[in-house]
Parts: C-alpha cells; sequence; structure tokens
C-alpha cells in the first residue's frame, strides 16, 4: 500500500444551471471528500490507494462504496452504520466565480468513527499517512481517531502528511487553530493554503507562514497559493514553484486535493520536493477544467505517457 487515509465522503449534487438552488430542478449526481478525492487521484497516477471510513448503510452510503471501489481504492476497512446515515452536500454554481458549498452532514455514519476502528496492522503497511484537518472537526470521536492514526503511523514509521483543510462550518476558528496546530506539530509534511496558512499562524507572507509552521515541528511546509502556484520549506531549502496556466477555469473544487495528489505522487516516485510540487500543480491544474469534484483527475497516461521530463519542463 502506498497511502492510506481516513476521511468522510459525501454524496454531491450538482445543479445543471447556474443560478441559486432555489431555482435547480435537475441535479449530477457523483461523491466529494476530501480524502478520497487524494485518494482517487493517485490511484489514477498509478499508486495503491486506501481510505478508512464509515458510511451509512443506506442507498448513498452503497453507491459511495461502488464508486470508490470502481476507482480502485480499497475500501476493505471501510464500516457501516444503521443508525447514522451518510452525508450529502450541493453545489450552487455561479458565474465566473467559485461555487458556494453547503453540507448536510451533522450526525453522520461518519462522525461517528472512533480509535477502536483503527486497524494498526493495516496502517503500518502503507507508506505515508495521509491526514486532513476536516476528520477531527467532524466530532470528538473522529478527532482522538486523527491523533490515534497519527500515533500508529509514528510508531511503524510512516510519513504522515496533513492537509489542515480547515472548514470553519465545522468549528470555530479558534477550535481549529488550536487543535491543528497540535495536530500539525506531530506530522512530518504541512501543506495548507495560504488563508489556512494565515489562520494557523498569524503570518500573511508565504516565508513566514512556513517558517512558523517548520519551527511548530514540520520537517517541510508546502503552501498552496492558487493560480500561483506553491512555495515549499525545508530546515534547508525554500522555493516558489510556478503553477500551470489554465485558459478557463470550469469549478476550483477539488484543485486542492489534485495538488496534494500530484505532490504526494512526486514524492513516492523518488523526486525532489521542486519535482514533486511541480507535478501538484499540473494535477491540481487538469481539475479546473471540469466540473465535480474528481471528474477532472487525470491518468498518469494524460500527464506524461513518456517520462518525468516531460513534467519537468
Amino acid at each position: 500500500m502506498d497511502v492510506v487515509t481516513i476521511g468522510e465522503t459525501m454524496v454531491l449534487f450538482v445543479p445543471n444551471n447556474v443560478g441559486p438552488l432555489r431555482f435547480a430542478s435537475q441535479f449530477e449526481k457523483t461523491v466529494g471528500g476530501a480524502e478520497s478525492n487524494v485518494m482517487i487521484a493517485l490511484s489514477r497516477l498509478g499508486h495503491e490507494t486506501g481510505w478508512i471510513s464509515r458510511l451509512g448503510e443506506d442507498e448513498f452510503g452503497l453507491y459511495i462504496r461502488q464508486f470508490i471501489r470502481g476507482e480502485g481504492i480499497d475500501i476493505s476497512r471501510v464500516t457501516y452504520d444503521t443508525a447514522y446515515p451518510t452525508a450529502v452536500f450541493f453545489k450552487e454554481r455561479q458565474a465566473a466565480q467559485d461555487p458556494k458549498i453547503y453540507f448536510y452532514r451533522k450526525g453522520s455514519a461518519a462522525s461517528q468513527m472512533t480509535p477502536e476502528m483503527l486497524d494498526e496492522a493495516y496502517i503500518a503497511q502503507a507508506k505515508i499517512l495521509h491526514l486532513t484537518g476536516i476528520l477531527p472537526a467532524l466530532s470528538p470521536s473522529c478527532r482522538e481517531t486523527a491523533y490515534r492514526a497519527i500515533e500508529i503511523a509514528r510508531k511503524h514509521g510512516l510519513k504522515v502528511v496533513f492537509d489542515p483543510n480547515i472548514r470553519l462550518k465545522l468549528w470555530s476558528k479558534e477550535e481549529a487553530k488550536e487543535v491543528l496546530m497540535d495536530l500539525a506539530s506531530r506530522c512530518d509534511i504541512v501543506m495548507p493554503g495560504i488563508e489556512e496558512g494565515e489562520i494557523l499562524t498569524g503570518e500573511t507572507e508565504p516565508e513566514r507562514i512556513a517558517a512558523a509552521l517548520l519551527r511548530n515541528g514540520a520537517q517541510a511546509v508546502v503552501l498552496k497559493l492558487g493560480e500561483q502556484g506553491a512555495f515549499y520549506a525545508t530546515p534547508e531549502q525554500q522555493e516558489y514553484v510556478a503553477g500551470y496556466p489554465v485558459k478557463q477555469i470550469v469549478d476550483t473544487v477539488g484543485a486542492g486535493d489534485g495538488f496534494a495528489a500530484g505532490f504526494l505522487s512526486g514524492l513516492l516516485r523518488g523526486w525532489s520536493y521542486t519535482e514533486a510540487v511541480r507535478l501538484g500543480n499540473r494535477i491540481g491544474a487538469f481539475a479546473l477544467t471540469v466540473p465535480g469534484d474528481v471528474e477532472g483527475y487525470p491518468f498518469w497516461s494524460q500527464v506524461d505517457p513518456n517520462a518525468k521530463a516531460q513534467i519537468l519542463r
């Protein structure tokens, strides 16, 4: 197993028309969830991935199970709940703007995850544990689950990669900062967006955000900068890596997860941080070109059918 992750995936409804949801009458159904988004993108890039979660034993849960398993992801450690439902969310499309997102996830099956549900041997076989800041925001037991997963990963020598993925609809800015900075201090690589970095550190410049997170305990920081690309820093080096131009942006949701997958793919291939970040930028750019969270993620043959030299130009 290359990468294992833990988190909630929901059924996503996207209206066919642009404008307020109250005027929408027809929707496309798909799935969305930061952690499974990353695993889907990694699977398409040729890596073995596993997703740990809890779904409602309902039609939406069955749909998610089929969808994610169909992407080649191992779901053998997903459990099912008869008392709590699978969550859903809606995307409101807006012309020339980022979409608005409406979540219906309170009391979901995934929020009932506990540390006891984690299979230590299953996590131990992976090379990387990928976590986001969404899991600890879902419930107190999910927060305990995140800490326990990191504990298992560190015990068995996995690299722990943490994307804060701050969702202020789930908790306050103050609570998010306290918990996520503590979690980040236990992880090897921290990869926030620029606004998330500002929330966590109080700094506004990429170099200062990265320095604060390195002092907090991370071995490396990768800061997502949107169309400007990304900035990474370790105690030994730092660099801005330019993004890939996209002629027409259709949907920004899922781009950050695509970046994370590309970056992790580069690390798994033994590439340098510069090379891995550049690949992250490219995969993130693919995600911008179509509606939906995962529909734009490419297969490896679409990225570079020959060798990494093409990617690094």
